[in-house]
């Protein structure tokens, strides 16, 4: 038997992995697919605008290794692209392995293609979780990190089917929630026209398939923005799930940011009408392979939770991630983890569960975004450090800082420092 049992391997279910470890616990993840990181396969956006922030706070409260790893396998560091500002970004094809060495290291057990479907509850508390082909896996406490995105059937009815993207329901099956498999009620987030669920944003175009000059200019300067022909351009960006990017500039232009692939966040481009601006005459869609048709589908299964991150209705259970609310990021989902993953051990250690501090943009987010929810106004909207609404409050709050000294000096005033470094139990 493991402490601590993570189903979902993303951004969130590796943190939660990184957190638990380092607080003492014996540590089993259960990844759905054949890698590891999820989206985070073809994502690859760090420390743009207030994820800065975010980013040096979890530094500062000792849960640092994964944005440290990013730093180290970044292409590009302190580029602008409208909107946004001193981002860095990962090497989508080398962060994986990365990531791996840091749960080696840390003695994390890992199975992949591990299909969590069921569930063995007794008395309010899950005692082990089981994959479709019938392996058992027992725990003393849970997390629940498998997003909120899928399975196939959302986005055949409400998307424009399957898109072929990084989530590959149809080749290792659709994701199942540990809260939904104990029968908890879960919320799911709506769009602006009161549909349900929201689309994925940018899609990634095969590099090599572009012209040499915008080749040039991704690896030169990070980012490259190509204006598009008036009678091409698209005017509605709101089915977009980020909707930091909802900017004029994302209308009138072709934003490609650098990440190994050429990130394009002009989504649902098509590709005959792509393929007509000048430098994209060979385009060719890498994920998902539908691109211009949609992306996947998200937000179906979001937990009822407290701002431990503890689900509600099961005593031994946690979330991070999207799991937590309508929350859109890689820096949001490894700040997440890293508490779920730490409470857990707390839990098993009977000490008081953490809640990090408002006076922390960390901190606010959980906090604002499980009030929103509960009052039925963030079933519609979607929060990032990066932008949009919430990187409002975060200045207006007088959050946003890129002054490491000041972060960690108010991060050591709130007693946070280096709380995700106490040894909790031995494992």
């Amino acid at each position: 038997m493991k402490d601590v049992v993570i189903v979902g391997g993303g951004w969130a279910g590796c943190s939660a992995a990184v957190s638990a470890a380092k607080a003492g616990a014996r540590v089993l993840l259960l990844e759905r697919t054949d890698m590891l990181l999820g989206t985070g396969l073809v994502g690859g956006i760090m420390h743009n605008n207030g994820r800065y922030t975010a980013a040096e706070e979890l530094t500062a409260m000792g849960a640092g290794e994964l944005f440290e790893a990013c730093d180290r396998h970044s292409r590009h560091r302190n580029i602008d692209f409208p909107g946004h500002k001193h981002a860095s970004l990962y090497d989508v094809a080398e962060i994986t392995g990365a990531v791996e060495q840091i749960l080696d290291r840390l003695e994390v057990s890992v199975v992949k293609r591990c299909r969590v479907n069921k569930v063995r509850a007794a008395s309010g508390a899950i005692k082990a979780v089981a994959s479709q082909d019938g392996q058992a896996f027992e725990g003393k406490v849970f997390v629940d990190a498998t997003g909120t995105a899928g399975p196939m059937n959302n986005c055949i009815k409400y998307g424009n089917g399957c898109a072929m993207c990084i989530l590959r329901c149809p080749t290792f099956g659709g994701r199942e929630s540990l809260a939904a498999l104990c029968g908890v009620q879960e919320t799911k987030g709506k769009r602006p026209d009161g549909n349900l669920g929201a689309m994925s944003g940018s899609c990634k175009l095969l590099k090599d398939s572009l012209s040499r000059d915008i080749r040039g200019r991704l690896d030169n300067d990070g980012a490259a923005v190509i204006p598009i022909p008036s009678e091409l351009r698209k005017t509605d960006l709101s089915s977009k799930a980020c909707q930091q990017y909802a900017l004029n500039e994302y209308a009138e232009n072709i934003i490609l940011l650098d990440t190994g692939h050429a990130k394009m966040m002009s989504p649902y481009f098509n590709l005959d009408s792509l393929k007509m601006i000048p430098g994209f005459e060979n385009a060719r869609y890498e994920d998902p392979y539908a691109g211009g048709i949609g992306n996947s589908m998200r937000y179906f299964a979001i937990s009822p939770r407290d701002n431990s991150l503890k689900v509600k209705g099961v005593r031994n259970l946690f979330c991070a991630g999207e799991k937590c609310g309508s929350i859109v990021g890689h820096t949001e989902a490894i700040c997440t983890g890293a508490l779920a993953g730490h409470n857990a051990v707390r839990y098993i250690a009977k000490e008081d569960l953490l809640e990090i501090p408002d006076r922390l943009a960390v901190g606010d987010i959980i906090a604002y975004v499980q009030e929103e929810i509960r009052s039925g106004q963030g079933l519609t909207k979607k929060y990032t450090f990066s932008g949009s609404i919430y990187f409002e409050r975060m200045k207006e709050k007088g959050l946003y800082t890129t002054d490491k000294a000041q972060i960690g000096e108010k991060v050591k005033q709130v007693g946070m420092k280096d709380v995700f470094n106490m040894r909790l139990i031995e494992g």
